[in-house]
């Protein structure tokens, strides 16, 4: 990248986030162009990074974003094309095919966003996933439930998080629910739900090698705090732990299944009653719920801003994993009673993070004693309950 020839950058946001990636592509000397919506011009961003912001109502009209953004390539090389949001993913492949730009195709993209597609994709390569079908021949939803017994799980294919998921006890309960889903219906996938504990990997890829990979532990699988609420608690399995381990080696199997090529990504998987890891869903993409700032405090790594690099060297040329920390960290997040509520009576020296969110109480801690981190979380989980926790309704949306 010359002086006189800057890489341009696009970004697309359907939400504010990625502020650390846009001050990284701008540091390293990019042109920062943002695309996002309407409701988020007056929004944080890091104005004195980005060279060029433009807004339309909204970003899943595919087709308007497509005219949009190639009104915009007439007098701007787009030299690449990032999705700092996990709902833009599918957008940004469909722009970067339409306007050959490199990177994540059409393809690879849906194995990253659509649930049937990654699912389907990782059982040919001989991933073990929860038995699924898909919400599409009656016939066959019919012959599944009487073949997999229940409870199950009703998923949006191309949501994140827990969004819109149904827990179902009985048959009887799914064909009201397609009725209403109407013309919608085929968006959906239909899984056994499987109990167990949940693990999610936070990893860095360039060049199809797994540079760095993460693995946390939920406290509490993130879709039942969704549907039976509690509180967001996660933290860094212990690196030599025979799960630990295990999950890695999964982990990069189901990256390299998927066509993962460089980027950051965010992967989850279960161990089930039955000891054995099924692969849950990933992400191309950094993990939300501050999980961003958990890596960042035992590491020291950015995942943002190394994502960042990673888009700028492209493949062309060498990207080198940065020195860091091996600590470990924990989160604790709660929806709480008090709209500005103070969590100044917890006072650890292990407390590195405080979550400054409106209705929200949240901490991560670090120490280079696994144990340490455990026992704080365990502590600040039952003390949250008392002094914040409170419960909303499971989302049919994504929060804005």
């Amino acid at each position: 990248m010359s002086e006189s020839h800057p890489l341009t950058i696009l970004c697309l946001a359907s939400y504010e986030k990625g502020a650390d990636f846009l001050r990284e592509c701008k540091r390293q000397g990019c042109h920062v162009v943002l695309l996002t919506i309407e409701k988020l011009a007056e929004a944080a961003w890091p104005r004195d990074s980005i060279d060029e912001l433009f807004l339309l109502p909204d970003l899943s009209d595919r087709q308007s974003v497509i005219y949009a953004v190639s009104y915009l390539a007439r007098t701007r090389a787009i030299d690449r094309i990032v999705a700092l949001e996990d709902y833009d993913v599918e957008t940004a492949a469909t722009l970067r095919e339409h306007l050959r730009v490199p990177g994540m195709g059409d393809t690879t993209a849906r194995y990253f966003r659509d649930k049937l597609a990654m699912r389907v994709q990782a059982e040919d390569k001989g991933i073990l996933v929860p038995p699924f079908v898909a919400v599409i021949n009656y016939d066959r939803i019919a012959e599944f439930m009487e073949r997999v017994p229940p409870p199950w799980v009703l998923k949006p294919r191309s949501e994140a998080a827990a969004v819109g998921i149904r827990k179902l006890q009985q048959a009887e309960e799914l064909w009201p629910v397609l009725d209403s889903l109407r013309d919608r219906q085929s968006y959906f996938v239909l899984e056994k739900y499987i109990p167990g504990d949940v693990y999610h990997v936070d990893a860095i890829t360039y060049e199809r090698e797994v540079l760095f990979a993460e693995v946390h532990k939920y406290a509490t699988p993130p879709l039942d705090v969704a549907h039976e609420g509690g509180l967001f608690v996660s933290r860094t399995l212990p690196r030599d732990s025979e799960d630990a381990q295990a999950i890695r080696e999964l982990h990069a199997e189901v990256l390299n299944a998927l066509g993962f090529v460089r980027g950051v990504s965010h992967t989850e998987f279960i161990k089930g009653q039955d000891g054995r890891l099924y692969f849950l869903e990933t992400a191309a993409r950094v993990g939300g719920a501050y999980i961003v700032e958990l890596v960042e405090a035992a590491t020291g790594l950015n995942l943002w801003a190394e994502w960042a690099t990673i888009e700028i060297a492209g493949g062309e040329q060498p990207y080198h994993l940065p020195l860091h920390r091996h600590d470990y960290a924990g989160i604790v997040i709660s929806l709480a009673r008090q709209e500005h509520p103070d969590t100044g009576a917890y006072n650890d020296p292990e407390i590195v993070w405080r979550l400054d969110r409106a209705s929200h109480a949240g901490l991560i801690v670090v120490s280079p004693d696994p144990v340490r981190v455990e026992h704080l979380l365990d502590d600040y989980s039952s003390r949250f309950y008392e002094d914040f926790y409170a419960t909303q309704p499971p989302l049919d949306k994504p929060a804005s």
